[in-house]
């Protein structure tokens, strides 16, 4: 096992084929997926042919960044936590998605500190950004437990309307100097 990152709960590893059935099952909870595509599953198919194959890659090209698996330290799937360079923004973004049973336990606050001291220690990462609709009350709280700060809101195009999205988008940042001195 290729481990990344651990935590006093977590074990954050890569992804690999085996991990599909649980991926799928997490997509598969319309509350996980309420904020993200209106409460639509991902398919098998989706997951297997589009989602992995686009996260492996990510490893051969940014072997620091990319999708990383979130375990207990017990070996059981929680989710995930992503936490990588994305093309024309300035910093690395950090999302996270968990099953239900591990939301509320303070696991997402606890993966996203632990990936942000890991970019400012390690990795060099000048800025870190995350965000979330307007509406998802639950992760803009997990980003400002992580130390993140409001930046704006604002209203992208989406393929889709799903609930929620006529209240904007949010955006968290947080720099490096911002980091050391608090």
């Amino acid at each position: 096992m290729d481990v990344f990152l651990e935590t006093e709960r977590l074990r954050l590893r890569r992804f690999t084929e085996a991990d599909l059935d649980d991926l799928v099952d997490l997509d598969g909870d319309p509350e996980v997926m309420r904020h993200i595509t209106g409460g639509r599953s991902t398919t098998r198919e989706q997951m297997r042919e589009e989602f992995l194959p686009a996260w492996f890659a990510y490893y051969e090209r940014y072997p620091a960044f990319g999708f990383w698996a979130a375990e207990d330290r017990g070996g059981r799937f929680l989710g995930w936590f992503h936490f990588r360079p994305v093309q024309g923004r300035e910093g690395v973004e950090l999302g996270y998605r968990l099953k239900r049973s591990a939301w509320g336990r303070g696991l997402a606050t606890e993966g996203s500190r632990a990936l942000i001291a890991k970019g400012f220690t390690d990795l060099g990462v000048d800025r870190v950004f995350a965000e979330t609709m307007t509406v998802n009350t639950g992760s803009r709280r997990v980003m400002e437990k992580s130390g993140l700060r409001f930046v704006r809101t604002f209203f992208a195009e989406w393929p889709e309307s799903i609930p929620g999205d006529e209240h904007g988008d949010v955006e968290y940042a947080l720099t490096k100097a911002e980091w050391l001195a608090g």
